[in-house]
């Protein structure tokens, strides 16, 4: 890059940024030519996959699991694809047009739309801490908001009636391990046997940025996880494994499509993160201090167990009766 590109850049970017701004980016780029800038460079398409690889590095590192780097990945390289500049060029407006039409063309919910605007403002956030940009454009690009709908629970009915749906000890354990612990699918497809102490009816899980947390698991847990465990003659360490004779480690997907079997067996709609949502309600149903729920479930904020809390609305009746009348 010479000065006359140079000069090209802060003309072209006169209109969009305030002088200040304008000031950060001229001692930018002279820093950039002072220690030469790296071909890719040169080819600004080639730089944006250069920078979504350094972001997704950097995501990996801070803890994030396979599944969220690969849903950043496969969200980011479609607007990548979308855009014929380098990202220190992108405008807000831009990004507001490409989620217009993303929403139009796929017919996007709300909730679908945020998410992408979510990931969109981690980007382009990263590349202004790293100094790849001036100013994120996703700043002035607030928050999509969608009906907060109240998410459905499992009865006690509906978790007896999957329960007799199982043929096997493995599944019955299964539904068991998700309705009493409360914990994620993903920290569940990570158990291995050594992980599960019956006695003090406890294991320790490995939950969202690679943090440990103890969670437990009642009576009749317990009794069926002996049960399974001594039903098991392969070498597995894993909790939880196929049924055939390779005894392979159950994954997320696995365990999902085996939920939504059950529940269509019992006619009921089942996926793993209802368990959790269930376990979540009826512990704040029965009094127990939102912060343990907290603790629980393994959040770092209080406002996203909130989320998952459904109060009961014959308890708000009761309540209504008993304080205000």
């Amino acid at each position: 890059m010479n000065q006359a590109e140079k000069n090209d850049i802060l003309l072209a970017m006169n209109q969009t940024l305030t002088l200040c701004q304008m000031k950060q980016l001229s001692s930018v780029i002279d820093r950039l030519i002072c220690e030469g800038v790296p071909e890719v460079i040169s080819n600004p398409l080639l730089e944006n996959e250069h920078l979504l690889e350094l972001f997704l590095r950097a995501k990996s590192t801070e803890g994030c699991s396979t599944r969220t780097i690969e849903y950043y990945s496969a969200t980011l390289a479609a607007f990548l694809d979308s855009i014929d500049c380098s990202l220190s060029l992108v405008t807000t407006e831009q990004l507001r047009t490409y989620l217009d039409l993303y929403s139009r063309a796929r017919a996007a919910g709300k909730v679908t739309l945020d998410n992408i605007r979510r990931i969109l403002s981690s980007f382009f956030s990263w590349l202004e801490d790293e100094d790849y940009i001036v100013k994120s454009p996703v700043r002035r690009i607030h928050r999509v908001r969608s009906p907060r709908r109240v998410k459905g629970v499992f009865s006690d009915e509906a978790l007896v009636m999957m329960s007799e749906c199982c043929r096997n000890e493995r599944d019955v354990t299964l539904l068991d391990m998700l309705s009493s612990t409360g914990m994620r699918v993903g920290e569940l497809v990570r158990l291995n046997r050594e992980d599960i102490d019956l006695e003090a009816r406890e294991c320790i899980v490995l939950g969202k940025g690679a943090k440990e947390r103890r969670v437990y698991f009642d009576a009749k847990t317990k009794v069926h996880l002996k049960k399974y465990l001594d039903s098991r003659r392969d070498e597995s360490k894993a909790l939880f494994v196929s049924l055939d004779t390779r005894a392979h480690r159950m994954s997320i997907g696995g365990i999902e499509l085996r939920i939504r079997q059950l529940g269509v067996a019992s006619g009921e709609k089942a996926y793993p993160h209802k368990f959790r949502r269930t376990l979540a309600t009826r512990a704040i149903d029965k009094g127990m201090p939102i912060e343990q729920v907290q603790e629980m479930l393994g959040h770092s904020r209080i406002e996203t167990t909130m989320h998952y809390a459904l109060v009961n609305e014959s308890n708000v009746r009761l309540s209504h009766r008993k304080y205000l009348e």
